[in-house]
């Protein structure tokens, strides 16, 4: 199939790279600073950049999106800079891109097209891959109508033709099939994901997943937290699989770490919708770390633009800490400011080792926000869960009556203590009290 509907694309072009300044729409992040960035993805894509053109303009033109005059200026140029690719830092309608095809006869790209191409050259997993096909399929349902020379060979083919059908649509079937048959094959993963997240809830473990602006460093992060060799990159989205492993921290027990994808403003919705998979992990976590590139200067927008997503997507009640990354790059009167910061906040160096301490500690503190005393009750048989309980450190106190029943005081994580109840024959003899961190 991928020879047919032809996914991947090398990039190996020279491209025109064009933004278009709306005054009237307001945009917290500056137009240079959005620029700087579209050009970090286009240079991630593999293209050579040939010209660059950033202007204003008062509001888009529905059929080409900017005027006519700068739509014959931008032809003259791709025929001077001998370009074959005209990318726009906006999303384009359909019939907008064709039309510029058209009129350029240059291959056209937007915004989201330009990071699905991205996705799909640095997607290494099964089900990243096919999180990734699914997106850019979805991308180009829309996009159809410029019809696909490349499926002329399938015509009459059994099974890709009915009576009478155009070639537009067969072309639209076969896309159609392809992506019920990746949602299946997903949906599979979905549920076997599902399976493996119970799992692990019923063993206890705490999930920490890590998240963040593209390029802030997670992947570097993580690889020191769990001892990892990942691909760890200076670039846009070099990490697209989510990855789940476990610590090499001492003191930090029973914790899994999750590296995940980094976001970006203007996050396409195609990449939403087919990364359910992924997304999925990061509902199940019960921290997030949140890593920012504190060196870069556009930091505060950036990971106000995380907080947006993670709002979106409904996770902004899961515990937080905000790790601020990078702190070997900034100066020392800067790094001043930033110590004075709360538990929720902790300066590092992931590429440094550097204050990794601090970061374990406020671990250990949003851990123990939820750890509760409470009296539990034991048949005599039940040593083996008396074992395990003492083997995790969690009892303070033990009793037993003169029928050999055992009463112990446990301190115990809030979520720890009912799957604990909730998969063994143990009953509660008294009611919880939270404790804070001051009463260790």
């Amino acid at each position: 199939m991928k020879d047919i509907l032809e996914i991947k694309e090398s990039f190996d072009h020279r491209a025109i790279i064009i933004q278009v300044d709306f005054p009237k729409k307001r945009e917290a992040f500056s137009s240079m600073d959005a620029f700087a960035e579209f050009k970090g993805l286009v240079l991630s894509s593999g293209a050579n950049i040939s010209h660059e053109e950033l202007f204003k303009q008062a509001k888009p033109i529905s059929g080409l999106f900017i005027s006519k005059g700068k739509v014959e200026r931008i032809k003259i140029l791709a025929e001077e800079t001998h370009s074959d690719l005209v990318i726009f830092n906006h999303d384009l309608s359909p019939s907008q891109e064709r039309n510029l095809e058209n009129i350029f006869q240059k291959r056209v790209l937007d915004r989201t097209g330009l990071i699905l191409d991205i996705f799909s050259v640095r997607a290494s997993s099964h089900v990243g891959k096919l999180q990734v096909e699914l997106a850019q399929l979805s991308h180009l349902s829309t996009r159809l109508v410029r019809g696909w020379s490349h499926l002329e060979r399938q015509k009459g083919g059994i099974g890709l033709r009915g009576p009478g059908e155009t070639q537009l649509e067969t072309d639209r079937r076969l896309l159609n099939h392809r992506i019920k048959s990746i949602k299946k094959k997903l949906d599979k993963t979905h549920k076997q994901r599902a399976v493996n997240r119970y799992s692990r809830k019923k063993s206890s473990q705490t999930l920490v997943a890590l998240i963040g602006y593209t390029n802030a460093g997670k992947t570097t992060l993580f690889n020191l937290l769990t001892q990892s060799q990942l691909y760890a990159d200076d670039k846009l989205f070099a990490t697209l699989d989510s990855i789940t492993r476990k610590n090499s921290i001492l003191g930090l027990d029973d914790i899994l770490f999750s590296d995940t994808v980094g976001f970006i403003s203007n996050l396409p919705t195609q990449l939403i919708e087919s990364f359910k998979a992924t997304l999925d992990e990061l509902k199940a976590a019960d921290m997030l770390i949140h890593v920012i590139d504190i060196s870069d200067p556009d930091f505060l927008f950036k990971s106000e633009q995380v907080l947006k997503i993670l709002e979106e997507l409904g996770l902004s009640s899961i515990p937080q800490i905000r790790v601020h990354n990078k702190c070997d790059k900034i100066e020392l009167n800067v790094k001043r400011n930033l110590a004075k910061k709360s538990n929720h906040e902790v300066l590092i160096s992931a590429l440094r080792n550097q204050g990794i301490n601090e970061l374990v500690s406020s671990i250990h503190f949003h851990r123990q926000k939820n750890i509760m005393r409470q009296w539990i009750e034991l048949e005599p048989d039940q040593g083996k869960i008396r074992s395990k309980l003492y083997s995790l450190d969690r009892v303070v106190e033990e009793t037993t009556n003169e029928v050999g029943m055992i009463k112990l005081l446990l301190e115990i994580d809030e979520k720890e203590l009912n799957n604990l109840v909730s998969h063994n024959d143990i009953r509660l003899v008294s009611n919880g009290e939270k404790i804070s961190i001051t009463d260790y």
